[in-house]
């Protein structure tokens, strides 16, 4: 519909400057990819216009081939690669840019290459740059050749003259031929004159830069919250507000009984969005009752309890012997060579953690976390191969028989090279296959064995287990963690989970329980573009076709067997076009594993199934999901079919459709929203906090702390967690626990001076942004940290203002005074109060005078004037002195 609100025929090039470049990289694939939208754009037209949607004049919202060319020659262009035609290759010449080709190749053939070189010697526009790790040699050569040949030397390439080579010792991967309308330069490298080409190490792209403040996007209006003084609220908004003739923004908070808090922003991370153990609404706090402060300290103490249980098991954990597996092999050098993506430093630091645990003579017990497609699988493929390597067996234990056959699949690929046994357990095995299998296990045949609850039978024995994998141990029932339990003493044990562990849990967990976090994306991946709303038919024709004209393939699920058949017989009545096969846990073992093999291999376009396909399936070719009935599925449930899309470069698409009529519960669409609202990579952290997060840290803390977690909610609770192990672990050894990131000081020190403090509307329009800002200002914990802040806002923002350089300046004062045991800062009179215990034990007459003239020191606090042109850097040498003196000291 574009075309009936403004022109189509706009580009990108007509808003560019003048002197803009241009690189086109391949014309063949431009124009194709042009005649590929056009071709679909013409289709689409004609089918609405037969629809009635739309005028049978109406142009295409596309540009034209012709149009796309005219723009680039009125642009300066460079073109790299072959140009498609003749044609085409004239019109380069006649202005339509620079053209880069591949150089020729010689093979070796240096009589041929001399020859050639001797040619090109002889126009004035050729230019030949010789780039070789033999270019003294074969500049001798070429001299032998060419009577009067003197070499250039290459030590300025950009004034050597025409019509002569230069050569130059080095190495490049390749060379190239650049064409222009009055010259061609050939540089030529040891890739195309021997065909050696310089090895390249393998390039690791970092990741894409996210706004650090990303991480606090889980505050809005009308959330509840916990503060640590004042207990549950729920949050209104920012709230500016003029006191003492001072403006300044606050986060407001309502209370029970209709009482408002003003939270100072330099105070904001004192405030955590509420997350209880379930859905239900927390009773609101009072303000100016003990009942807050009781609810702290009965959750103290259980925190202080299960801090000393998790270092106790800890503690226990380390002293039992197990087997220390010996350092890498070549062949695992091999196996980790032959990976065919980049890893990511997050996937190389998992890895390095699990090889010290394994080759430590302690059993191995560590917990694998990463988002849906983040490679946790390929750290236990690599683990797995490090224990065969040192004479053990591997058993990896999946929820499904539909993973495990993937899980399968992908190791015997993997590992194909290399003489290791592995096998399946499941029923996707026959009961005879089953028994040679677990023979074979016994005998130690087997190396690695991949099954499902199977695996945990009692006729199942192994020779010499060394690693047990377990992928999605939450999945499992309670009989079989209590056998799980029981593996855990003797063998290494490595878990994998996709549930995401929140930052607060991670930090209380840090040095307690063994945990590699993996939160960085592939490289190369793309969000999932996320579509949540009524059944349509008519879009659910586009989706497939579009999936299917690039080659891919869909994931249409449907969660009734009862129905899954008739409802396969609707969708060939819409995309007639498509081959469907049905996949379900109810179907026979054989039947069920031949349509995953065939769906796997290309051979179906669409596969309708139940959410069998949940839990961690692997097709890179599948990249749209369609999902009936979506109101029915649990938030985490959403979150995990969403991720069985978008796992290789391809840009993926998720459908969600709700019943076309008739209501769906509230719960539902909150479900709904959250997952059309995050889909950024990783976004799991966000998305499924109170369904996946709490039950995942219900595996660890226990259940027993729900009371408290529903008390006090969870991101308060963990921090006061991560303070407690601290605590105890500094009791057990002697020393004292310092204040680390995210830690919360004991008091708040209190800031009031007399300048307007915040980010204004028109620096930082968006609200819930400036609450982002603000939320990771109050967690910067050191000055470097709050200049380089204030580098950033300048960078991204422009120019600091007033307001805003206040705001850092308060952060500033704010590090000193925790430094300096100062509890306020207040602005009294025409004069500023900084208050710290301590002061009546001081020789006050000597912090007098190394103070200087001004300053009052009293039995309280030191007094500075106010009515000074600039009081501030005054105020800050103040409290950087204070640094150096101990107010106990007497």
């Amino acid at each position: 519909y574009l075309p009936w609100m403004d022109d189509p025929e706009v580009s990108l090039l007509d808003y560019a400057p003048g002197d803009t470049v241009v690189l086109v990289d391949g014309w063949q694939e431009l124009v194709d990819a042009i005649d590929d939208l056009e071709t679909q754009a013409i289709s689409l037209r004609e089918a609405r216009q037969e629809s009635g949607l739309i005028p049978g004049d109406m142009p295409l919202p596309y540009l034209t081939r012709d149009y796309l060319v005219d723009a680039i020659r009125q642009a300066r262009s460079i073109n790299l690669g072959n140009p498609p035609d003749a044609a085409l290759a004239e019109q380069v010449m006649e202005g339509l840019g620079d053209l880069f080709l591949p150089g020729p190749r010689y093979a070796g053939e240096l009589r041929v290459f001399l020859d050639h070189l001797k040619e090109l010697s002889r126009p004035e526009q050729e230019n030949v740059i010789v780039v070789s790790r033999q270019a003294e040699r074969l500049a001798g050569l070429l001299q032998e050749r060419v009577v009067g040949f003197r070499p250039t030397a290459g030590d300025d390439l950009v004034k050597m003259p025409s019509g002569e080579p230069v050569f130059v010792s080095g190495a490049l991967a390749e060379g190239w031929i650049l064409s222009t309308e009055n010259s061609r330069v050939h540089l030529l490298t040891d890739a195309e004159i021997f065909g050696w080409k310089r090895p390249e190490p393998r390039r690791r792209r970092q990741p894409r830069p996210v706004a650090p403040e990303s991480f606090y996007a889980d505050l809005k209006p009308g959330d509840y919250v916990v503060h640590v003084e004042h207990g549950i609220g729920q949050f209104v908004g920012l709230d500016k507000r003029v006191l003492g003739g001072v403006e300044r923004e606050y986060l407001q908070v309502t209370y029970g009984g209709g009482n408002v808090l003003y939270v100072p922003i330099h105070q904001a991370d004192r405030m955590s969005r509420y997350i209880g153990v379930d859905d239900s609404p927390p009773a609101l706090s009072r303000l100016g009752t003990p009942d807050w402060g009781r609810i702290k300290e009965r959750t103290q103490q259980a925190v202080e309890e299960i801090a000393r249980d998790l270092l106790d098991l800890y503690a226990s954990r380390e002293a039992v012997v197990g087997h220390a597996f010996p350092p890498d092999t070549p062949w695992q050098h091999e196996l980790e060579a032959s990976f065919p993506y980049v890893e990511t430093e997050d996937q190389l630091r998992a890895l390095a953690e699990v090889k010290e645990d394994m080759e430590r003579p302690r059993p191995m017990d560590r917990l694998i976390c990463g988002d849906v497609g983040y490679g946790k699988t390929e750290v236990a493929l690599r683990a797995a191969f490090k224990a065969v390597m040192g004479g053990k067996q591997v058993a990896v234990l999946v929820p499904t028989t539909v993973l495990a056959q993937q899980h399968y699949d992908t190791f015997r690929l993997r590992l194909a090279a290399f003489p290791v046994e592995i096998e399946m357990l499941s029923r996707f095995r026959t009961r005879g296959q089953q028994d040679e299998v677990i023979d074979r296990l016994q005998g130690g045949t087997v190396d690695i064995v991949i099954g499902t609850h199977r695996l945990l039978s009692g006729d199942v024995a192994f020779h010499d287990l060394g690693l047990l994998i377990i992928d999605e141990e939450q999945r499992f029932g309670v009989t079989h963690k209590e056998q799980l339990k029981k593996m855990r003493t003797e063998v290494d044990v490595l878990t994998l989970t996709a549930t995401p562990i929140p930052r607060t849990l991670w930090m209380s967990l840090t040095g307690v329980r063994d945990i590699s976090v993996i939160d960085t994306a592939p490289e190369e991946r793309l969000p999932v573009r996320t579509y949540v709303g009524r059944r349509n038919n008519d879009l659910i024709r586009d989706a497939v076709l579009r999936e299917l004209d690039r080659g891919g393939q869909v994931f249409y699920v449907h969660n009734r067997v009862q129905t899954i058949y008739s409802e396969v017989a609707r969708l060939k009545q819409v995309v007639p076009e498509a081959t469907f096969a049905v996949g379900h846990g109810q179907m026979n073992e054989h039947e069920l594993e031949s349509v995953m093999a065939r769906f796997g291999q290309g051979e179906i376009d669409v596969l309708v199934s139940t959410s069998i396909i949940e839990a961690g399936l692997d097709f890179p070719n599948a990249n749209t999901l369609v999902v009936d009935r979506a109101d029915r599925f649990g938030l985490s449930q959403l979150y995990q079919l969403r991720g069985r899309v978008g796992r290789s470069a391809n840009r993926a698409f998720a459908y969600f459709f709700y019943p076309s009529r008739g209501a769906i519960t509230p719960e539902a669409r909150a479900r709904l929203d959250t997952i059309d609202e995050y889909t950024d990579l990783g976004s799991g952290m966000n998305i499924a906090m109170r369904d996946l997060e709490i039950r995942g840290a219900g595996d660890i803390l226990g259940l027993r702390q729900s009371g408290h977690i529903s008390a006090v909610g969870f991101n308060l609770y963990t921090r006061m967690l991560a303070e407690a192990v601290r605590r105890v672990r500094s009791e057990r050894e002697g020393g004292k626990p310092a204040l680390e990131m995210g830690e919360l000081p004991q008091e708040p020190i209190t800031i009031d001076l007399p300048l307007p403090t915040y980010i204004p509307t028109d620096y930082v329009p968006d609200m819930a942004l400036r609450i982002q800002l603000y939320r990771r200002m109050a967690e910067l914990y050191t000055l470097e940290a709050v200049e380089e802040f204030g580098a950033e806002l300048a960078d991204r923002f422009g120019p600091l203002p007033p307001p805003v350089e206040n705001l850092l300046f308060q952060l500033r004062v704010k590090q000193l005074a925790h430094h300096s045991r100062v509890s306020s800062i207040m602005a009294e009179g025409n004069q500023i109060n900084v208050r710290l215990a301590g002061l009546a034990h001081v020789d006050r007459n000597s912090m007098q005078r190394q103070m200087g003239q001004g300053i009052r020191v009293s039995r309280t606090g030191i007094w500075l004037p106010r009515d000074l042109d600039d009081w501030r850097p005054l105020l800050i040498d103040v409290l950087s002195q204070l640094q150096s003196i101990s107010p106990t000291e007497t």
